[in-house]
């Protein structure tokens, strides 16, 4: 049996008596891509923060590769292999594509010493490497303040997977995309889940289906059922949670 990568148990977040997260209880493998569904409010965002140290659990604990980062800063949790995307797209805009990239390979982040630091090969062929797998390679060396939205959100998965983490949290990566972006990050993801573990936030169910192995329905804070696109599409717990009222849909 492969050991999880990522595991909460009975994981609770609670705000003024309000559980943002209830008792949760989810795992994940090494080299999984998982995409985590539910209503707003199901509490998606929290359990993101939950996972990287940004908020620390009421009760329950979150282990990474077997250990419990409960006690752990968000920037140890980082060091430890756990990447995060969010929604909008943090890039620095004035610097090239490549020169982004460089700076998040760095492991000192300074700005002005990564960018006049003389590159070796290897790390010059790494960041070539990063720039064709993320699509951006024959605009490299343009402002990122010049790249379209998905491009900027391609650029910035680019930017986590530079500090090569084994986990990535992936926030609402297509949210105001155009349908050839939103396939280009989505054709990017299963890519990266060849050599990655990857947990994906989404509402666009199309996007879902694009990529989705395993789908998880969280609701009011805890996970109401698990499975392939087609399953939770029609369980009926998933369809009374989103519609209001239970009924069947075609998928």
């Amino acid at each position: 049996m492969t050991d999880s990568i990522l595991i909460t148990e009975n994981l609770t977040k609670e705000f003024d008596g309000f559980k943002a997260i209830n008792n949760l209880n989810f795992s994940m493998e090494p080299g999984e891509l998982r995409v985590v569904i539910g209503p707003n409010g199901a509490g998606k965002t929290t359990f993101l923060d939950l996972i990287t140290g940004k908020t620390k659990p009421t009760t329950g604990q979150v282990l990474y590769k077997g250990k419990k980062v409960r006690r752990y800063s968000e920037e140890k949790i980082s060091r430890l292999g756990i990447g995060r995307k969010f929604q909008t797209p943090r890039v620095y805009l004035n610097l090239t594509a490549r020169e982004n990239l460089e700076l998040a390979a760095s492991k000192h982040k300074n700005v002005l010493g990564t960018l006049f630091k003389q590159r070796t090969k290897d790390e010059r062929d790494r960041v070539g490497i990063l720039l064709e797998t993320i699509g951006l390679a024959v605009k490299a060396d343009r402002p990122a303040d010049l790249l379209s939205h998905g491009e900027k959100q391609r650029l910035e998965i680019g930017m986590l997977v530079a500090q090569s983490p084994d986990l990535l949290l992936v926030d609402e990566p297509v949210a105001g995309l155009t349908d050839e972006e939103t396939e280009n990050v989505g054709n990017l993801l299963v890519t990266l889940a060849e050599s990655h573990a990857i947990l994906v936030i989404e509402h666009d169910m199309e996007f879902v289906r694009q990529i989705a192995r395993k789908v998880t329905v969280l609701h009011q804070g805890s996970v109401l059922c698990e499975g392939t696109i087609d399953e939770v599409q029609n369980d009926p717990k998933v369809i009374e949670v989103y519609l209001g009222q239970p009924r069947s849909v075609d998928s």
